[in-house]
């Protein structure tokens, strides 16, 4: 019987703390084509209750154990084949863990070119190691005159041929591997140095010209910036243990496995070669592991802050179904204007040239008065790039023109992160096939003013760029990373099926862009969906999709009531005896929480459906389609803080948290410079990660702590004593890392990026360098 399923499910129930049945029963519908949020949501009784980030997880560690697995069978196979595999080596393999693990175990097994210590046994000197190791008393060189021949010219060739074959037997040796690797984990210290000579160049790493920490310690985004460095030869790279005490551990650990075990001629010569071995081979062996560790971690890092500010972006709060005007600056180019209505259709464009070198500020304004009043404008979103607060301004004069009695629309700064990548993408040309490119951007803005998620979804993750070192992780990983929390996103909010794009439609759980495209064919050429059921009616669209998307899919004032929660298809049975029990009508019921709040979730439990599903019908019916996003709200620039010029230190300011990393959080004051709170100022207290007080999108309060005109740097701070001790007990945030300012801003309230046309996302210097920099120079000073 194969016992592999049930290793595997027992290991990664450790991992998720969960039981095997849970996981068994989660891998079963997973392998059967449901997805995630599908399980997570409507199979809770089947998984335990399961939630979406511990099947993820799962998912990924089983993709992971199966490939384990496989490489585990054909090693033996492989051993097997070579008839040298006994009852130790196959429990050895049966018992790694990992496949490094694996890989040790069959490095003595594996098909090889030749090597030296190929041809020495060839030439008979695995007998003089053996000779060496029988006769410790007698000198090396003395046992090795008897294996001088044609072929072994000296001594010396022949101790070094035996020295080869010993090196390879250690190399090769899984127990000392593990061993030493371990050790390198505990004592390992990294360390960079400056190539001569590349220090203008590699101005931005500096903080590494001369660097050494422990290698167990070292932060993700300090350890991305050294291996930047290195990739762009500006330092070398060293993972070693301390040269005076660590090197000897490592050296004594080889020397034991060598046999080693005391001061004999025949010993010293075994430690002499145990060192060389060391300092030749395995030491290199140890730094290209440790190294790979350290990127493997770092990455994974990277991609889960990454991970965490896109699903803070994507279930930022919507402002809702208001008309909005949508304003893209510039100035030169001019500000390119775009309202659409509560649906986001499109209704006018318009191109105003208030700045120079027109200076049509009348004409502007009228253009906006007459926009605003003609289409009701509720919202006004303004770009947060170039020239937006000059924009912002000429806004607010032109809004005081209008009469009293009209009122006057929000205006809202809106991050324009990825808005040129939209209105150049073949979605935005078949979206709005007669429109200029430059318009496409102003009606992105005003849409995801309105809603985030649905306009944010058409971008791809990687353009938002709320991430670090981004374009360094493994893209594979990272695409696959940000995929799932687009999905989850927009399957926690639901998607209005008769309004919803393709591109949003597209991330529903069961459907893919095929699907979607489908639905929106369908839609129009026969109208508006009047329930879930009529999906079925969709080319391509059978049940299997249905299942996995219908819950997640809403239909407002349609045929079926239940349509607009998110109550499953599957229950609506079980929903109509509620009802049933309270003796109303279904339309009046949903959304009377009193009425429902004296039902016991325990009657209305069947064969089929258990207990949390009912609750999650209880929950439905009282709130019908809930929105798991906050509430709206933005932050309020100080009026007459414009510039980076008019900050002074000192000063309380609101402003919009952007992007959150390891080391701190940016935040928009609105002066076209995000300003950065290290994580020593995020609040009164330790704190070790930083999400644990802000995340991307939180309107907060800082003080102004340092201002650095001439490069570009803020230093801001949360905390009441507002930056006494700055710094203290806090990692030293790196110069290089800097360089990675995030380019995403939170579409709504704000997040200022630099010039348009500069990549947010700046690889080689920039707004983060600059800004770490001087919460390391702020550091410097306490």
């Amino acid at each position: 019987m194969d016992k592999t399923p049930a290793r595997i499910a027992q290991t990664i129930a450790t991992e998720i703390g969960a039981r095997p049945q849970q996981v068994n029963a989660a891998v079963e519908l997973l392998d059967g084509g449901a997805t995630v949020p599908f399980v997570a949501r409507y199979r809770k009784e089947v998984t335990g209750g399961l939630d979406d980030t511990q099947l993820r997880t799962l998912a990924e560690r089983l993709g992971y154990l199966r490939e384990l697995e496989t490489r585990r069978a054909a090693i033996l196979k492989s051993i097997e084949g070579q008839d040298k595999l006994t009852d130790d080596i196959a429990r050895a393999v049966a018992g790694a863990g990992t496949k490094a693990e694996l890989e040790d175990i069959y490095l003595s097994f594996k098909p090889k070119r030749r090597t030296r210590a190929m041809i020495a046994r060839e030439q008979g000197l695995d007998r003089l190691l053996e000779t060496i190791r029988a006769n410790r008393s007698q000198p090396p060189e003395t046992l090795a005159e008897g294996f001088v021949t044609e072929e072994v010219a000296t001594v010396k060739d022949a101790l070094n041929g035996a020295r080869d074959i010993l090196a390879e037997e250690l190399t090769e040796n899984a127990e000392l591997l593990g061993r030493l690797r371990e050790f390198m984990r505990r004592e390992a210290f990294i360390s960079a140095k400056v190539v001569e000579g590349k220090e203008e160049a590699g101005a931005k790493f500096s903080d590494y010209f001369d660097h050494r920490e422990k290698w167990a310690d070292i932060p993700s985004h300090r350890a991305l910036a050294i291996l930047r460095a290195s990739k762009e030869e500006i330092v070398t790279v060293e993972i070693a243990p301390d040269p005076e005490t660590g090197a000897a551990k490592a050296e004594g650990m080889v020397a034991l496995f060598a046999g080693v075990d005391g001061d004999t001629p025949g010993d010293k010569w075994l430690r002499t070669a145990a060192g060389w071995t060391w300092r030749i081979k395995l030491s290199l062996t140890m730094y290209i592991d440790l190294l790979g560790e350290l990127r493997a971690a770092a990455h994974e890092e990277a991609i889960k802050v990454f991970s965490r500010n896109l699903r803070d972006l994507l279930l930022a709060a919507p402002a809702g179904p208001r008309a909005t005007l949508g304003l893209d600056p510039g100035i030169r180019t001019g500000v390119k204007a775009a309202v659409v209505d509560s649906t986001g259709k499109l209704l006018e464009t318009a191109t105003l040239y208030p700045f120079a070198p027109k200076h049509d500020v009348r004409g502007a304004e009228a253009a906006v008065l007459k926009m605003v009043q003609t289409h009701n404008v509720d919202l006004i979103a303004i770009g947060n790039g170039t020239a937006s607060r000059e924009t912002e301004k000429f806004t607010a004069d032109a809004l005081g023109l209008l009469p009293p009695s009209v009122k006057k629309p929000t205006k809202v700064v809106v991050s324009e992160a990825g808005a040129s990548v939209y209105s150049a993408s073949e979605l935005a040309a078949r979206e709005f096939p007669d429109l200029d490119v430059s318009l496409r951007g102003a009606v992105s803005i005003a849409r995801r003013l309105q809603d985030p998620l649905a306009e944010l979804v058409k971008i791809e993750p990687q353009s938002i760029g709320v991430g670090q070192y981004q374009h360094d992780v493994d893209q594979r990983k990272l695409g696959q990373a940000l995929e799932a929390v687009v999905e989850d996103a927009v399957n926690a909010v639901g998607v209005d099926l008769n309004t919803a794009s393709a591109a949003l439609l597209s991330h529903v759980a069961g459907l893919g862009s095929s699907l979607a495209e489908s639905i929106v064919l369908h839609r129009d050429a026969h109208g508006a969906f009047p329930s879930r059921k009529s999906l079925l009616k969709v080319s391509g669209l059978g049940p299997r999709a249905f299942e996995q998307a219908a819950g997640f899919l809403r239909i407002r004032e349609g045929d079926e009531p239940l349509d607009a929660s998110a109550v499953h298809p599957e229950a609506y049975g079980v929903a109509r005896r509620i009802v049933q029990a309270c003796g109303r009508d279904l339309r009046s019921l949903m959304g009377d929480e009193r009425a429902l709040k004296g039902l016991r979730a325990e009657d209305f439990v069947d064969d089929t459906f258990g207990l949390p599903t009912v609750r999650d019908i209880l929950g439905e019916l009282e709130k019908p389609g809930r929105d798991p996003r906050p509430e709206f709200k933005t932050a309020t620039f100080t009026d007459g803080v414009e510039t980076m010029a008019d900050l002074k230190p000192g000063m309380l300011l609101e402003g919009t948290v952007t992007n959150v990393a390891a080391f701190g959080a940016f935040v928009d004051i609105g002066v076209h410079q995000d300003g950065l709170v290290h994580i020593s100022q995020l609040a009164d207290r330790f704190v070790k990660d930083p999400h644990e007080v802000v995340k991307a999108g939180d309107v907060v309060k800082v003080r102004v702590t340092e201002v650095d005109i001439k490069r570009k740097r803020i230093g801001l701070s949360m905390r009441k004593d507002a930056g006494a001790g700055q710094g203290r007990g806090a990692e030293r945030p790196d110069r290089a890392g800097q360089s990675q300012k995030p380019q995403g801003r939170k579409p709504q309230g704000g997040g200022r990026s630099g010039p348009k046309g500069k990549s947010g996302a700046q690889e080689t210097g920039g707004a983060l360098g600059a800004a770490l920099a001087d919460a390391l120079k702020a550091k410097k000073r306490t």
